[in-house]
């Protein structure tokens, strides 16, 4: 992780419980990067200095839900277990400033895309629906530097934000039954890859060949929360169905930029980019 630094002003979050073993800290309404970077920076925080009960944590885009065992806390103070866990957590916010450090993106994650044709099926709509033709859509989502809001609907999903306003789409009137593994998509302002073959009504402008989900390994989940993640036009590939899969790339920042055009090449010992499929 990057070195520290703090945060500018105190984190005040409104606090209520969930159930019997969880309570919620959120932070606004307002989705956005600065909204994510505080909730990575608490989660950070609390994962590297846990209470005693605290098990477990899940960030989503305003919200980071913390959750404890209520007997382990009971014993560690007085009052109910919910009312334990919040003081401690107000206690803990009111330090944050001056003893954490903010979350920073972590290593930038490359993902290969195969836009258009059978693997976008809605390529030519989303480009209708923004007054732009194909061509532009492609470059201006390749060009985009995205951050993974959280990981949900499915095991390895990520919420990307960093869609270019001009893409905004929304969801197909009509869900699709089944959605391909590597799709990936559009809904609204955000856009997402999917992990897993589910149903889905996001529009589809192309797929990955790269695995986000992998239950065998041990970090299954290609991208966390807090990740930077950057697309870029793949050649067409039979990987693409099958093993052998193109592998993503990691990298500690974004040190190329793609501007659409093709081909464009990487720096010294990278591959060339290739057309949109």
């Amino acid at each position: 992780m990057p070195a520290p630094s703090p945060l500018p002003a105190p984190i005040l979050p409104h606090l209520y419980p969930l159930g019997e073993t969880a309570v919620v800290l959120e932070f606004g309404t307002l989705i956005s990067n600065a909204t994510n970077t505080t909730i990575q920076a608490v989660a950070d925080y609390l994962l590297a200095q846990p209470f005693v009960g605290f098990t477990e944590l899940v960030p989503a885009f305003t919200t980071l839900t913390v959750f404890y065992d209520p007997w382990q806390v009971r014993s560690a103070g007085a009052g109910s277990p919910y009312e334990v866990v919040a003081a401690t957590l107000r206690e803990r916010l009111a330090q944050l400033p001056t003893a954490a450090a903010a979350a920073e993106t972590g290593p930038v994650v490359e993902i290969p895309v195969c836009y258009g044709g059978e693997f976008g099926p809605d390529l030519e709509a989303v480009a209708q629906h923004c007054g732009l033709n194909p061509a532009d859509v492609v470059a201006r989502h390749a060009g985009a530097d995205y951050r993974v809001y959280f990981i949900g609907f499915a095991p390895g999903f990520p919420y990307l934000g960093g869609l270019p306003t001009e893409l905004a789409t929304p969801r197909r009137a009509s869900p699709r039954a089944a959605v391909p593994a590597g799709a990936v998509g559009i809904a609204g302002a955000q856009t997402g890859i999917y992990s897993l073959p589910t149903p889905g009504g996001w529009q589809l402008i192309g797929r990955t060949p790269a695995r986000l989900f992998q239950p065998e390994a041990p970090d299954p989940s290609l991208l966390r929360a807090g990740s930077g993640c950057d697309s870029y036009p793949s050649r067409r590939s039979s990987s693409i169905s099958g093993p052998p899969h193109e592998p993503a790339h990691f990298t500690s920042r974004p040190a190329h930029h793609y501007s659409g055009r093709w081909p464009a090449r990487l720096p010294a010992g990278g591959r060339e980019r290739g057309r949109p499929c």
